[in-house]
């Protein structure tokens, strides 16, 4: 079976990281080999731009500086750990990937998806095969993550979120073989198991 890379896309407090979790459970209950990474970050350069890129103390930094800065740790990213798992056969539970760029730059930084896809495109080559969207209003967002605020994007206002959900309804209604949305606020247990369901699904292709 060759690889199949997953990404999990949607705003902070949506339950991305529990659900990348219970999928990774049930892979590992089915004996299948994966490996779990997140954007920006996954790989030792990208995680040294993922620091650079949401310290606080860095609020001076420029739209395009940090459409940049993603776009250069997701090249690493995918050169030094996506591409090369994959290879090996292995499933890729990414915590984000191009979506998120395309929803909080493009949309959030209002530099427009055009402008976005441009400085993106060796990744656009590697898009993945299957990517879960879990929507989650800012104020419910706000609410779940309670005083967890911390880093840069996280003190962004409600207006900035307001748009990146705007862009990630946009993007999944454009892809919709490859995006699924799914309820943010259902049950725990049955957002896995529609999960879950999509990605056996996706395994049976390969098959």
């Amino acid at each position: 079976m060759k690889g199949i890379f997953i990404s999990f896309e949607g705003i902070d407090g949506c339950g991305k990281t529990t659900q990348i979790e219970l999928a990774a459970t049930y892979l590992k209950k089915k004996s299948l080999e994966f490996v779990i990474t997140r954007e920006p970050g996954g790989c030792r350069i990208s995680e040294q731009i993922r620091t650079i890129l949401l310290d606080a103390e860095n609020m001076a930094m420029r739209p395009k500086t940090e459409a940049l800065l993603y776009a250069a740790s997701r090249i690493q990213h995918l050169d030094e750990q996506i591409l090369p798992a994959l290879l090996e056969g292995k499933i890729v539970l990414c915590d984000r990937f191009l979506d998120s760029s395309e929803a909080y730059q493009g949309y959030g930084r209002k530099l427009g998806s055009g402008y976005i896809r441009g400085i993106n495109a060796y990744a656009l080559e590697h898009m993945p095969d299957l990517t879960f969207y879990f929507r989650c209003s800012p104020k419910q967002s706000r609410v779940r993550m309670g005083p967890r605020q911390t880093d840069r994007l996280e003190q962004e206002n409600i207006d900035f979120f307001e748009r990146v959900c705007e862009g990630y309804e946009q993007i999944a209604s454009r892809d919709k073989e490859r995006i699924f949305c799914i309820d943010a606020t259902a049950n725990i247990e049955k957002i896995a198991e529609q999960v879950q369901r999509h990605i056996q699904n996706r395994l049976s292709k390969e098959e």
